[in-house]
């Protein structure tokens, strides 16, 4: 087994917090940890506060949401040069906020932890929303109404955009329901990026480290049922029959009518012939 054990351990006590009081900079951080142990968290915390201080200098005179988002989208993308990674969007490199923070490039979801961490340093909220497919932001005021894509440059939508921005993604009309537009919360957030690094390794074949996302991804909701049958797939798939059967057999007792519970008992089976 892999020795998780250093961000892991930062990961769960930074995640035991209450949502809100959930440092979403070091928890996103954690989990680079696990890629990168001997990992400076501070380098890359004073990264984004010496962003916060530097555009602070540049903010308007006025508060209206439009002009400051105006002021961040120079300073992220004009001056720094952040952008989304179109050539190489599966690259794991745009997932660990570190690489993202040292290479400017990265994905939706990565490249708007950066834009809300540096916005809430100069004390202008904003909120991630988890559209389907394409991860945006709001501003955190009541009725604002616009949302800002920091993979397209910080390019200002409103609903229908978010709509045809659907569309563009899935290459069909998509209707886009009221819920597409809900904030989340940074349980959400970070449990996305996890997902996300899961899939890439499993395409990679790197097993183990899809378990390690998954677990994490259980730390944060740990009754998740597709991850829980997800991690049992993921043994089974090593050939470790023994905590494979311990994890589809726990699967099949939290969620005993699950619509694939007979495709997992007939598993079940094959997998004691193995043990």
């Amino acid at each position: 087994m892999i020795n998780f054990s250093e961000g892991r351990q930062n990961f769960s006590k930074e995640i035991a917090r209450s949502d809100s009081q959930i440092d979403l900079a070091k928890a996103t951080l954690y989990i680079a940890q696990e890629e990168y142990p001997v990992l400076d968290i501070e380098k890359y915390l004073n990264a984004l506060d010496m962003m916060a201080e530097e555009l602070q200098e540049r903010l308007p005179q006025t508060s209206y949401p439009l002009k400051i988002i105006q002021s961040i989208n120079q300073y992220l993308f004009d001056e720094l040069g952040f952008q989304g990674n179109t050539s190489n969007y599966y690259d794991l490199r745009n997932s660990f906020l570190n690489d993202v923070i040292d290479r400017r490039t990265g994905i939706p979801i990565s490249l708007s932890v950066i834009y809300l961490e540096v916005a809430k340093r100069i004390d202008f909220p904003m909120l991630g929303i988890g559209m389907p497919g394409h991860f945006l932001i709001r501003p955190d005021f009541e009725y604002v109404g616009i949302f800002v894509d920091v993979f397209e440059r910080g390019e200002i939508l409103f609903v229908q955009d978010c709509e045809e921005r659907l569309r563009q993604i899935y290459q069909q009309p998509v209707q886009l329901e009221s819920h597409f537009l809900d904030p989340v919360k940074n349980k959400q957030i970070l449990a996305r990026m996890l997902t996300n690094l899961k899939f890439i390794y499993i395409n990679k074949q790197e097993l183990l480290k899809a378990i390690a996302a998954v677990e994490r991804i259980l730390l944060l909701f740990p009754s998740n049922q597709r991850e829980l049958r997800d991690k049992g797939l993921l043994y089974y798939q090593l050939g470790e029959w023994v905590q494979a059967f311990q994890e589809l057999d726990l699967y099949l007792t939290n969620f005993p009518d699950a619509e694939d519970a007979d495709i997992i008992r007939n598993l079940l089976d094959k997998i004691k012939i193995f043990m």
